[in-house]
């Protein structure tokens, strides 16, 4: 394979881990608190990107003269990725993916005044289209089977964040192997979660009538059941396998055509949700998950004609 095939395989790849590791959080999260299980997979992720980094080159790969700025890139990463698996606590998989894919339209807001890249007529009609996509899901009347109305910001709200973290990173620029980058950010996410469990492990903070959303952020820690243990370990390696093929994939290819392919999310999101939930999306959600998914696709192809690494041009997902 040439590099750019071999990028492709990557991506796609990263694309089918996604959306299998966000259905298992989907399944276990009327049982165990998110902060449980993103410490079980960051844990056993952190083993396995251990080895990709022996593989790569060893321990001396950890090294950066910006370690701030990788900080700061995987604390935003996990702070889209707790948010977003919160809404698929209480949100159709397929929906919650859906707008989650507005982050190319943000990342391209924020272009302008963080990098100074200026956008023409074309792209600024995409982000009208897709932001329109987000309204028509959100509008009231369209039935999200009770659930809190604010609790459909959470996917934007990761958006937002992933958003910001890529810009930044454009910005400040990062140039590490992708194993070491996925090792700093489990390490984070190991970090986060034992502050989750010294602070509200215990449940002290669940229940009360909370929604769904905040009772999985704040539910107690409890031993896995024996048939769940499979479960989290597939976490974890979902988990080691996404961070090592995202920069894998963006190492190997030019970015606007591998961002192009992380659209398979999408298909692939609502398919599990119909096989394993049975979810299907009413027409009106329909509707805007196709504006959304044209509106990204749209800035990509416009990205991809002019040649050029603009910064919407990113891993759409998260680590």
């Amino acid at each position: 394979m040439n590099a750019e095939t071999r990028a492709i395989a990557f991506i796609l790849a990263a694309m089918l881990c996604i959306t299998v590791n966000d259905t298992l959080i989907k399944f276990l999260s009327d049982g165990y608190p998110l902060h449980q299980m993103v410490f079980v997979r960051s844990a056993i992720g952190l083993t396995a990107s251990l080895v990709f980094l022996r593989m790569e080159g060893g321990v001396s790969l950890l090294r950066t003269d910006r370690p701030a700025l990788h900080a700061l890139r995987a604390v935003l990463i996990v702070i889209a990725n707790m948010t977003f698996f919160a809404a698929l606590a209480v949100m159709p998989l397929g929906a919650a993916t859906a707008l989650f894919f507005v982050a190319p339209l943000f990342i391209t807001l924020l272009a302008i005044p963080v990098l100074g890249e200026p956008i023409g007529p074309p792209r600024v009609a995409a982000i009208v289209v897709g932001l329109f996509g987000v309204g028509v899901m959100m509008a009231p009347g369209v039935d999200w089977g009770g659930i809190p109305r604010w609790n459909l910001l959470l996917p934007v709200a990761a958006a937002a964040c992933y958003s910001g973290m890529q810009v930044l990173t454009r910005k400040l620029g990062a140039n590490s192997a992708a194993s070491a980058m996925a090792i700093y950010i489990q390490g984070t996410f190991i970090v986060v979660s034992v502050g989750f469990f010294l602070i509200a492990g215990d449940g002290r903070f669940g229940g009360g009538g909370r929604s769904e959303a905040v009772e999985f952020l704040l539910r107690a820690w409890v031993w896995p059941a024996a048939g769940d243990l499979w479960i989290f370990a597939v976490l974890g390696l979902m988990s080691a396998l996404i961070g090592y093929s995202l920069s894998q994939a963006y190492r190997l290819g030019t970015a606007a055509v591998v961002a192009s392919y992380e659209y398979v999310a999408l298909p692939l999101a609502i398919f599990w949700g119909w096989v394993v939930f049975g979810e299907v999306p009413g027409p009106v959600v329909w509707v805007g998950i196709a504006l959304i998914a044209g509106a990204g696709l749209a800035v990509f192809a416009r990205e991809r004609a002019l040649a050029r690494p603009v910064a919407s041009a990113r891993p759409i997902r998260r680590g």
